[in-house]
């Protein structure tokens, strides 16, 4: 028996690329994201896909909207799917953190580093290991949807692969992709990284 798990980042924003957003509320999808949810949506929509749970952030709710609503069902909102928390550093520029020591000591050891009053990239990779294992238990055959945040789905990647998080920034996952996993009792594999919908 396997469960499949299609781990959707959720679709793009106005501050993408400019601001760590982070947990932080309000921050929703831009006209550009809405369309990337409908072409989502289009895709995922014709698939036998048994659950939709999304993060609790507002950009992913409204990302896991459109999927639900073409499959029927409603999306149920996961904690265990949220941003990591970037503490101090939620809503700075990209700018402003270039100059920080500690922001790049992070980058550069995802496995070591923690934002100052924040949650360790380990942390989040531990709570996606947990649920994709209850998911298992729970569902041990079928599909379910999972949409999620870039780092987040990064996390749950490199721990099927067996790759450090050290390693996070090789795989891309850009907004509005689908990343899909086969989990089983036999184990995990990787079935595609960060695909775009059409």
């Amino acid at each position: 028996m396997t469960l499949v798990v299609h781990l959707v980042r959720h679709a793009a924003h106005g501050l993408l690329g400019r601001t760590l957003t982070g947990r932080m509320p309000g921050v929703s999808l831009s006209p550009e994201g809405r369309a990337q949810g409908k072409r989502l949506a289009a895709r995922l929509g014709g698939m036998p896909v048994d659950a939709v749970e999304t993060s609790p952030l507002e950009r992913a709710r409204e990302t896991a909207q459109p999927i639900a609503d073409a499959l029927g069902l409603t999306p149920v909102v996961a904690p265990a799917l949220s941003e990591i928390e970037f503490g101090t550093w939620t809503g700075m520029s990209f700018d402003a953190l270039a100059d920080d020591p500690a922001w790049r000591r992070w980058n550069a050891a995802r496995s070591l580093g923690q934002p100052p009053g924040g949650e360790s990239m380990l942390a989040v990779q531990e709570r996606m290991r947990a649920h994709l294992e209850a998911l298992r238990r729970e569902r041990p055959e079928g599909r379910v949807v999972l949409v999620s945040h870039c780092d987040v789905i990064r996390a749950a990647l490199l721990h099927v692969l067996g790759l450090s998080l050290d390693l996070y920034d090789r795989i891309a996952v850009d907004p509005a992709s689908v990343s899909t996993l086969a989990l089983g009792d036999w184990g995990a594999r990787v079935l595609s990284v960060n695909e775009a919908c059409p």
